[in-house]
């Protein structure tokens, strides 16, 4: 008889380990998938926000040649950032790399150019507006903008301005 209690407790011992075990297994995994949707929530949101910074101008009434040069700006810090070379033609959204175009043309200033250079190449933009309103008697003219957004990345890859 004694052995035999010995016997169910050893049992009992060896059930309750099991449980411990199977639940400690149940919650760790429990926890991995929580911390996996959690992190995948804060990248969303953190390309959303991202995104924002550009779609904010879409469908605006007031962008000018101001807003022109602010997202030509913000796109080669975001490059700069991702460490791309200035490119020459227009980007297709398979990375990081945003192009703007304004009245058909790519603005790239590139981060490898001095603050003169950059300053000088926008001071004209502004010139050329500026004389549009000279000649027309008008108020500083008006952009449309279309951004489109990569199906690979999620991010803005094209932001284009266009005379309304």
């Amino acid at each position: 008889m004694e052995n035999a209690s010995k016997a169910l407790l050893m049992a009992a011992g060896v059930l309750i380990g099991l449980l411990i075990l199977s639940l400690t297994i149940y919650l760790f995994t429990s926890f991995a998938s929580t911390s996996s949707e959690v992190h995948k929530e804060n990248v969303e949101q953190q390309r959303d926000q991202f995104n924002s910074q550009f779609t904010s101008y879409v469908g605006k009434d007031d962008n000018t040649i101001y807003s022109v040069i602010t997202v030509a700006n913000l796109a080669t810090e975001t490059n700069k950032y991702y460490e791309y070379n200035k490119r020459n033609s227009q980007t297709n959204g398979k990375d990081s790399y945003i192009s703007v175009i304004f009245n058909g043309n790519l603005i790239e200033r590139g981060f490898n150019n001095t603050a003169t250079q950059i300053t000088n190449y926008y001071n004209s933009l502004i010139a050329t507006e500026i004389n549009k309103i000279n000649s027309t008697n008008s108020d500083l003219p008006r952009y449309n903008c279309e951004v489109k957004i990569s199906g690979e990345t999620g991010r803005v890859y094209l932001v284009k301005f266009t005379p309304k």
